[in-house]
């Protein structure tokens, strides 16, 4: 079986730790693969986002290409 090639992470892990942790009241402990998680989707936001500008024509992604549903 082929090994799956590790993606560079896109975001700042303590940063993102901290952010799904919470404040307050209500605080949640954050798994060691929950970076890893995240990271696949913002990967996969990404290519979304260029799949539609792509598919718009242009060259420049936008922000409403990320949040487009």
């Amino acid at each position: 079986m082929a090994k799956k090639q590790a993606k560079d992470m896109l975001l700042v892990g303590s940063k993102t730790k901290e952010a799904l942790k919470g404040s307050g009241k209500e605080t949640f402990m954050v798994s060691a693969d929950a970076l890893e998680g995240l990271n696949e989707y913002v990967y996969f936001l990404v290519e979304q986002a260029q799949n539609r500008a792509k598919a718009n024509g242009r060259k420049t992604i936008r922000a409403y290409d990320i949040m487009a549903k």
